[in-house]
């Protein structure tokens, strides 16, 4: 078993391989925002010992099943399509779904669970802000990303510089995984309460699947495409 080393990004960690994404969903590591710390420095922020999840680690290794498709060598435009196919997708159909729930459940709710309100107009905060991000990856900065690849130049980028776009991506992610922390304080880690109906936990089990398919998709941008199309701009632009 391959020991893992705790000076090396969490972001660079799940890129080697996705199945360590259970092990820091396990202990509360944030593998997508936070992707750029050290393993040992999110373990320290975690409170969790950096040992015991490194050994947890090399255990996924051993288990791990091969299938997944390497996002860190596949071409750039396949990893933008998987994005937008796969997380954008999940989204659209998702966001809407779980608006009217939300408003359901406080409606029926709300008198004994206020925490309901909180929780639906920061859900709709964060629905709002996905959709225009999403649109804004589709339009401007995925599209570059493809004809940099496809054409096997930088020049042509508008925004000066593919990082500028990246660069408020990057910031609106923190500011969605600051929506999903709070979703989940509200809801005591989507723990349906005693008198949770139906539609209760429908709503916080929808919410839990979202956050973790949010984790996912963002890590995929943070820690492999972002950084690769920074690193294609600026190999393309020595050559030229």
């Amino acid at each position: 078993m391959i020991a893992i080393d705790t000076s090396m990004t969490v972001g660079d960690l799940v890129a080697e391989n996705q199945d360590r994404v259970r092990v820091f969903e396990r202990y509360g590591i944030d593998y997508c925002c936070g992707g750029k710390q050290s393993l040992a420095a999110a373990c320290a922020e975690a409170g969790v010992d950096a040992e015991d999840v490194a050994r947890a680690l090399a255990e996924a290794d051993a288990h791990a099943v091969p299938g997944e498709t390497d996002w860190s060598t596949a071409p750039l435009a396949k990893l933008v399509e998987h994005i937008v196919a796969t997380h954008h997708a999940y989204l659209r159909r998702e966001l809407p779904r779980l608006t009217g729930l939300a408003a359901k459940v406080f409606e029926v709710h709300g008198e004994r669970h206020p925490e309901l309100g909180e929780c639906r107009d920061v859900f709709a905060g964060l629905r709002a802000e996905l959709e225009a991000h999403m649109q804004k990856e589709e339009v401007i900065l995925f599209p570059m990303i493809a004809q940099m690849e496809a054409t096997g130049s930088a020049e042509g980028v508008h925004c000066g510089s593919v990082r500028n776009p990246i660069r408020v991506m990057e910031m609106e992610h923190e500011s969605a995984g600051a929506a999903l922390a709070a979703l989940r304080r509200l809801t005591g880690g989507y723990t349906p309460p005693a008198d949770a109906c139906n539609s209760y936990r429908a709503v916080l089990s929808g919410l839990a699947a979202l956050e973790a398919d949010l984790h996912q998709h963002i890590h995929k941008e943070n820690n492999i495409l972002f950084p690769r199309a920074a690193r294609l701009e600026e190999t393309l632009a020595a050559e030229s």
